[in-house]
């Protein structure tokens, strides 16, 4: 796809009628009765990752809907790649940092960010500039490179029927993902639900067990409560590492949604791709973890 095709695309589909669909009288967070009643997913577009961050999730219910005073959270990036913000490879940590933040707000006792690079971690973290954004705004780092960090969790997936995940995602009262959206060679897009391979300790058994299942199975384990997808530069080929600034596009959108199934239905329709069409959504939506029709949510639509 060009970028003249791109273009008129995540225009047609990230503001048209398909995408952001919104059900008459459930515009934006209604009262019914005595009940607030949030969007299913917001979907905003500006130049800020910062502020359309901020923007989304008041429009959700703020950061107090998720986190109380007193929880332990885990915040999962993609910061894998060691390389600088600009190649897209990684989640933006202005992002990252904001979510700390908010989450710091909020009354969490504790913040903790883990991604279990690709890259050699410690240089990752320091190029990507996650870890620096992360602890000026009062996050903390866990470690991810030792297997001892990780357990095993029995699950009922259709292919994994054990995965070891991360101690600090199994104890942490809150899990919030916030991965970068982009192409994949293997899945075909990184959203929300392949974000969560850097969670566990073996990714060669997905890909001999069946990628795109093994994506989908993990949800068994451990589901996010919030999804926050960084459309604001996405590699359209060569992923997920990309390496070259010709790789990137500028989309300057944003995805938010505690729906994990919805938030990469509408993350993927950003860059082209039908509901459905992306593999291991359709099977976690088969799953009952998410909705897939995006027809059937309340999505609030916005432009920062």
């Amino acid at each position: 796809m060009d970028r003249r095709e791109f273009l008129k695309k995540s225009a047609a589909l990230g503001f048209g009628a398909g995408l952001f669909f919104i059900p008459k009288g459930l515009r934006n967070a209604a009262v019914l009765g005595a009940q607030t009643v949030y969007p299913d997913l917001v979907a905003l577009k500006g130049s800020s990752a910062r502020a359309m961050f901020e923007r989304g999730m008041r429009e959700i219910g703020g950061m107090g809907r998720f986190v109380k005073r007193g929880q332990s959270v885990v915040i999962k990036p993609n910061m894998s790649w060691d390389l600088a913000p600009e190649f897209a490879s990684n989640t933006s940590p202005e992002l990252v940092a904001a979510v700390v933040r908010q989450c710091k707000d909020a009354g969490a006792r504790r913040v903790l960010i883990m991604d279990h690079s690709l890259d050699y971690w410690e240089r990752a973290i320091k190029t990507n500039g996650i870890l620096k954004a992360a602890q000026d705004a009062g996050g903390e780092y866990a470690q991810a490179e030792r297997e001892r960090y990780y357990h095993k969790v029995a699950i009922n997936g259709k292919r994994l029927k054990e995965v070891a995940v991360h101690e600090a995602i199994l104890e942490s009262d809150v899990f919030i993902n916030v991965p970068v959206l982009k192409h994949h060679g293997g899945a075909g897009l990184t959203g929300s639900m392949k974000n969560l391979m850097g969670c566990v300790w073996e990714r060669r058994v997905y890909h001999s067990s069946g990628l795109q299942t093994c994506i989908a199975d993990f949800l068994y384990a451990k589901k996010p409560d919030l999804n926050i997808v960084d459309a604001c530069r996405v590699i359209m080929r060569n992923g997920p590492r990309g390496g070259s600034l010709a790789y990137v596009s500028q989309v300057n959108s944003m995805i938010i949604s505690p729906d994990i199934v919805a938030a990469d239905s509408a993350a993927s329709m950003l860059v082209g791709r039908k509901q459905g069409e992306v593999e291991c959504v359709r099977l976690a939506a088969e799953a009952g973890f998410g909705q897939l029709d995006l027809s059937k949510l309340n999505i609030s639509r916005l432009s920062v």
